[in-house]
């Protein structure tokens, strides 16, 4: 195998019909203020790990995001294995890529690598 660090679910995202909604609610289950703050994206910082909330239509569904030292060969990895590629490593922003694949059974998973 290629590189096979992973490093834990640390981000998982939840699709919302209504961002500043959403942000009211789980700020208030988690009793603190998102750390990031946006009409299209509201991430929370919790307990080392990372909640974020996007528009409902940005992903079709919750996805748990493994973090990952290289991208590209855990993706080559897990498509080797039989997985589907969802959505090729893209670059979103700060020096993060993001790719999802979905497994035999057809549920998505999420790789996340920061730089």
């Amino acid at each position: 195998m290629a590189d096979s660090a992973i490093q834990g679910i640390k981000t998982v995202l939840h699709p919302v019909a209504d961002v500043a909604a959403a942000k009211k609610l789980y700020a208030a289950l988690f009793g603190i203020e998102p750390q990031t703050d946006s009409e299209y994206y509201v991430g929370f910082d919790v307990a080392g790990q990372h909640i974020g909330l996007v528009p409902a239509g940005a992903q079709d569904a919750q996805v748990a995001y493994w973090h990952v030292a290289d991208i590209e060969a855990k993706l080559a990895e897990v498509t080797a294995a039989g997985g589907t590629v969802s959505s090729p490593a893209k670059d979103v922003g700060g020096g993060r890529r993001v790719a999802t694949v979905t497994d035999l059974d057809g549920n998505v998973l999420g790789l996340l690598q920061d730089s």
